[in-house]
């Protein structure tokens, strides 16, 4: 038994998904360019430590995403390559947040009205008095990026429904002149893809996921918004100059809370 397989066990995700995985990043990587042929079935069976069947598994998701194209009599080829990756950079302060989201289409995908309140830590207020829960997916040009989970304070959701249901909501509760946001805390962390975000990203079950928690507290130590971004592995990246100085202007959002 190879090294690779004994971490097999170590994942739920089905063998097939963890094996395409890794073809898939020598895609992704250039280990694989495109027009090479890799290696054959056979060999990848006992490099990978897996039964046949797994293997072909493997290449038939990659063939479905047009990255591998098998050959009868010749082999498996590299056919293509990954989407333009890594165009989504997480913004570093609010103002950079709401400027990013601001025009992003979006597609609700489910609406609970009366919802329970979302899980908040020690420092993440304290729950509103009712919350709305709204699942959207949200899309670049045809194609989804992220899928999110809200929580809006039901005071402010009923207030604006139908811009809540068809506009990202962070830019509107950011405008509105009675609502004082002191704290937006953001958590950046790495996740994988459950069945309902495959499904709605079109990505493989168990694929990894940038996952981001922003929560806003108002004046009032109330936690007003809470959400849950899983984004696409394709589209993310987090990129600093670990050089770059602060800037030492204050936010608008800060500016306007320090009038406050």
């Amino acid at each position: 038994m190879n090294k690779l397989s004994l971490n097999y066990d170590r994942s739920r995700v089905p063998l097939y998904i963890q094996v395409a995985s890794v073809m898939r990043q020598r895609i992704e990587s250039g280990r694989w360019r495109e027009g090479d042929k890799i290696s054959t079935i056979e060999a990848l069976e006992t490099e990978f430590g897996v039964a046949r069947v797994t293997i072909r598994q493997a290449i038939e998701i990659l063939r479905e995403e047009g990255l591998l194209d098998a050959r009868q009599g010749r082999g498996t080829f590299v056919s293509g390559r990954p989407k333009e990756k890594h165009w989504l950079n997480l913004a570093n302060d609010f103002d950079e947040v709401i400027s990013s989201i601001k025009n992003n289409i979006i597609r609700i995908v489910h609406i609970e009205e009366e919802a329970p309140a979302p899980f908040l830590s020690e420092n993440e207020g304290k729950p509103a008095d009712g919350y709305t829960l709204l699942r959207s997916v949200q899309y670049s040009g045809d194609e989804p990026f992220a899928m999110v989970n809200l929580y809006l304070s039901r005071r402010l959701f009923l207030r604006e429904r139908k811009r809540f249901t068809h506009l990202p909501a962070l830019p509107r509760i950011v405008e509105m002149d009675d609502v004082v946001i002191r704290h937006a805390y953001q958590t950046v962390t790495i996740g994988v893809a459950d069945p309902e975000i495959a499904e709605l990203l079109k990505v493989g079950l168990g694929e990894p996921t940038a996952d981001c928690r922003l929560v806003l507290v108002d004046d009032h130590d109330v936690a007003i918004y809470a959400a849950d971004f899983h984004y696409h592995r394709n589209c993310f990246a987090l990129r600093r100059d670990l050089l770059e100085r602060p800037n030492a202007a204050r936010s608008g959002v800060d500016r306007k809370n320090r009038a406050g």
